[in-house]
């Protein structure tokens, strides 16, 4: 399973990747493994905006639906279109073309109530 080292995790099992004042979001190998062949994928509008740890949508797979929470909070600037044609992209690559969602981040301060790659893999341990 991988725990890419240069991002942030949350509890939920989300990701995020900081670039200048734009974050990229997603879910982790182990959360798209756990949830099966992914179906379907709740996205919010481009210009709306999320909060740390509020839901942003929802993603639907063979086995069950899950609930998505935003790592920070900010204005959501781009989704990921071409999940609406084939949202099994984040089954095969959830760290890069399987990405969901970018925000402007409001507040950078928000990364370091975050997970690293090594508190990532301990919670992982715990499970």
């Amino acid at each position: 399973m991988k725990v890419p080292s240069e991002l942030r995790y949350t509890k939920e099992h989300e990701w995020v990747k900081v670039d200048g004042a734009i974050a990229t979001i997603g879910i982790t190998d182990f959360a798209q493994g756990e949830l099966g062949d992914i179906v379907f994928v709740e996205l919010p509008e481009v210009g709306s905006t999320v909060s740390q740890m509020g839901k942003f949508g929802t993603i639907e797979a063979v086995k069950a639906v899950s609930e998505m929470f935003s790592p920070v909070g900010g204005t959501v600037r781009e989704i990921n279109a071409a999940l609406d044609s084939d949202p099994m992209v984040i089954n095969r690559d959830p760290y890069g073309s399987g990405w969901i969602l970018k925000v402007e981040v409001a507040n950078k301060a928000e990364l370091e109530q975050l997970l690293d790659a090594d508190g990532y893999k301990q919670l992982l341990a715990e499970h």
